[in-house]
């Protein structure tokens, strides 16, 4: 008696080819430093803190729709003591511009409590840390 074939794994688990091998790789990265050196994002902030917060607005929205969302809102709340003060009501008035502000409003509340109760209101500068804050993905 012969033994089933295992199924295989559907397509949507299997990883595609590598366009780039290693080296490939890294002469593209090498390249692109040596093009941008100071690579600039398109979203505007004041500080560190206004920076993961218009990250967080701008999944599924143009960063020009969250840079007029935030200009008003970074104006009374630039650091994650004066958005607890504005609260989720005062965040979602700023922000409802923006696609899924209800979702996006409670994060941005839950991501400044999270910096000061964790990390005594400053960014954390490591991947894991980041992606630890509500709203922030990979």
């Amino acid at each position: 008696m012969t033994k089933p074939k295992s199924p295989s794994k559907p397509a949507s688990k299997k990883r595609p080819p590598r366009v780039f091998g290693r080296e490939k790789a890294t002469a593209l990265f090498a390249a692109l430093a040596q093009d941008r050196p100071d690579p600039k994002t398109e979203l505007d902030f004041v500080n560190p803190y206004t920076l993961v917060v218009a990250v967080a607005l701008s999944a599924q929205a143009t960063d020009v729709g969250v840079n007029k969302a935030t200009a008003k809102l970074f104006a009374v709340a630039d650091t994650p003591e004066k958005m607890l003060q504005l609260g989720e009501e005062g965040v979602a008035e700023h922000i409802k511009t923006i696609g899924l502000w209800r979702n996006k409003a409670k994060n941005v509340i839950a991501l400044s409590k999270m910096l000061i109760e964790t990390f005594g209101g400053k960014v954390p500068e490591t991947r894991e840390e980041l992606v630890q804050l509500p709203g922030v993905g990979r």
